[in-house]
Order: C-alpha cells, then sequence, then structure tokens
C-alpha cells in the first residue's frame, strides 16, 4: 500500500465567521490517497479544526507515523486499530484514512459505499440545510438572498448581535424553516433559555444546536432540556457512541461530525447508538471540499437531519460527488459509480 497526502486550500465564497472562531476566507484541509499493488485508489480528506487541537501540521504529522503496511483495503476495522496504536487522538487525521480504506473497499466490491455499508441512498430524499454564517445584518441579507433556492437554512448564532442578524435574515426569508447553531456561544443556562423562549417566538425554527460549551455541567444540561421549547442538539458534546449515555440525558439529538467520529465507520456506529437511545440524528461538516460531504451523504439513511454543505460554502472544490440542487443530494450525476463515488473535477483549459 501506498500513502500519499498534501494540502488542500479552499476558498470560502464568503468570510467565515462562527461563535468561537473570527472571520476567513481559506479553509485549510489534507486530502490523502491510499494505492493498492492492483491499482485501487481509495481517496480521503483530513477538515482539521482548532476547536479540537488539529491543524494541517498535526494532520500530516500523524500521517508521516503510520506505516502503509499497517493498512488495507482488505481489513478496514484490522487498519482502524493499527491507527490507534500510531496515537489515541488525532481524529480528523483517522478520519482522512478510514474514508481511503473505505473507498478502496467499496471499489474493490463494486459497490458504491452506501451499499457496501447495506444502507442505501434514496435519491430525490435527502435535503441538506444550507449555512449562514455571523457577519453585519447588510451581508447576512445578501447571503439568505443568494440561498433562496435551498429549502433550509441554518444560522450561526452565539454572539451579542444574535437577534439583529436574525431580523436581517427574517427580512429575506420571512418563514423559512431554520436551523440554529450557537458553537457554545451562550455561556450559561439561563443566557441559553432566555435566547432559545426568544427563538421559538419565531415560530419556524426546527431546533438550537450547541447552546452552551461542550464544559458545561450535566445538571446544567438537564435543566435547559427539561425546560427548552425547542429541541436542542449536541455537536461538540457528541464526538463517538461512546458519549451516547450523556448525550441522551442532556440532549434531544445529535450531530455526527466525520472528522469528530474518526470516519465513517466510527460516524456509523454513532449514528446507530443515537437512533436506539431514541434521539434524533443529524449529520453535519466543517468547511469540506466534496470527498468528505459525499462521504458523510453516504450515511443519509441513518440521519432525521442533513447538514452537510461544506463543499456549497467553497469557489474551489478539487472534486465531484454528490450534488445538492436547491439543497436535494444527489449521486445520480457522479461520473465513479463505485466507493465515495468521488472522482478529480476536470480543470479548466
Amino acid at each position: 500500500m501506498k500513502l500519499t497526502f498534501r494540502q488542500m486550500d479552499l476558498q470560502l465564497v464568503h468570510t467565515w465567521t462562527i461563535a468561537r472562531a473570527s472571520g476567513t476566507d481559506v479553509f485549510n484541509a489534507v486530502l490523502v490517497e491510499l494505492t493498492a499493488a492492483d491499482g485501487t485508489v481509495g481517496r480521503g480528506e483530513a477538515a482539521p479544526t482548532t476547536r479540537y487541537r488539529e491543524t494541517v501540521e498535526s494532520v500530516q504529522a500523524f500521517l508521516r507515523k503510520v506505516d502503509p503496511r499497517g493498512l488495507s483495503f482488505s481489513d478496514v476495522p484490522g487498519s482502524m486499530e493499527y491507527l490507534e496504536t500510531v496515537s489515541p487522538g488525532d481524529a480528523s487525521a483517522k478520519c482522512a484514512l478510514n474514508l481511503a480504506l473505505l473507498d478502496g473497499a467499496a471499489k474493490r466490491a463494486r459497490q458504491p459505499l452506501y451499499d457496501y455499508l447495506g444502507l442505501g441512498f434514496r435519491e430525490r430524499h435527502h435535503i441538506t440545510s444550507f449555512t449562514i454564517g455571523i457577519d453585519k445584518p447588510e451581508v447576512i441579507r445578501r447571503k439568505v438572498q443568494e440561498a433562496e433556492a435551498y429549502p433550509v437554512l441554518k444560522m450561526k448564532v452565539g454572539v451579542p448581535d444574535d437577534k439583529a442578524n436574525m431580523a436581517a435574515l427574517r427580512e429575506v426569508a420571512p418563514a423559512k424553516p431554520v436551523r440554529v447553531d450557537a458553537n457554545e456561544g451562550w455561556k450559561t443556562r439561563e443566557q441559553a433559555l432566555e435566547m432559545i423562549q426568544w427563538l421559538a417566538a419565531d415560530g419556524h425554527i426546527q431546533f438550537v444546536e450547541q447552546p452552551m460549551p461542550a464544559s458545561t455541567p450535566v445538571k446544567d444540561w438537564v435543566w435547559l432540556k427539561e425546560r427548552s421549547p425547542l429541541p436542542i442538539f449536541g455537536d461538540e458534546s457528541y464526538h463517538t457512541a461512546k458519549d451516547i449515555e450523556t448525550a441522551a440525558e442532556c440532549f434531544h439529538g445529535i450531530n455526527v461530525k466525520l472528522v469528530k467520529s474518526g470516519g465513517v465507520s466510527g460516524g456509523f456506529d454513532a449514528l446507530k447508538a443515537a437512533r436506539k437511545a431514541g434521539l434524533k440524528t443529524m449529520i453535519g461538516c466543517m468547511i469540506e471540499s466534496s470527498i468528505l460531504i459525499s462521504a458523510a451523504a453516504h450515511l443519509a439513511e441513518l440521519c432525521d437531519y442533513l447538514d452537510i454543505d461544506g463543499n456549497l460554502l467553497i469557489r474551489n472544490d478539487p472534486f465531484r460527488g454528490v450534488t445538492a440542487d436547491k439543497g436535494v443530494l444527489s449521486f445520480a450525476s457522479a461520473p465513479e459509480k463505485f466507493g465515495l463515488r468521488v472522482s478529480p473535477r476536470e480543470k479548466a483549459a
């Protein structure tokens, strides 16, 4: 097995700001490729974030430690066990390798990954939200206008201008369903409840994601869950299936991201555990190319909600995979029929 990797600089359409991070115009990711002796190529992607103490440099440092002889398309579980011996953390780096391993394994089986996993994929059934980042009200109005074709929006909040920003969104889209993500921005249970009660009066908010920091004591989460007029979802508080007991106590639903769970294998387990516990399920993303977004789409059948729009927020996606015309996910036009169903985008002449 040959392992290669390189940095990808994903250029954002709009400057990206959330409650815990100032604006950026470029997001750095890492492309990983595994090539077997028979020529099968598996691709993966790491989208590291400092929130989880990962950077492009830390991802590449992890990958340099990996002995490709410990990886095999024929034994993905065994390969992931080997990666645990390299480092106990580095979830985003492990995610990239997990995607590449499953891409290669499903290609060898001549199956799309969703069939290889036994899930299937219902075309024209799954809808992703489109995210509006924190900005000035006049810019938010423009972003919402540009997103007119998308039937569901996700609004980033958790800053002092939340009410003005939401008012700007509603000036353009007065009744469109909106999911709200505070990214740990409200610091106390009282503040979170006050803001959720205000949001509930809107009448078209579906749920609120991660209203308080993940470090918030369980008793405060339980207090908020009991009083919240809207469902609350855990994101930064829920990484893998090991977190399910606490998540079931604190939240009505969870948001799984492949870069937190260590890839599709971990995401599959995290979603199944949440469903078994009676929680609503969503799969989300960072700023990502079509590799990670398509990988997440292969798990759509396990989800009540989808928020996999990271590739729609960039202007230089190097790959083609799942599409989201008017928010509806489809693999129908993907040139690659097997594995992740992702292929390099043709470069302009």
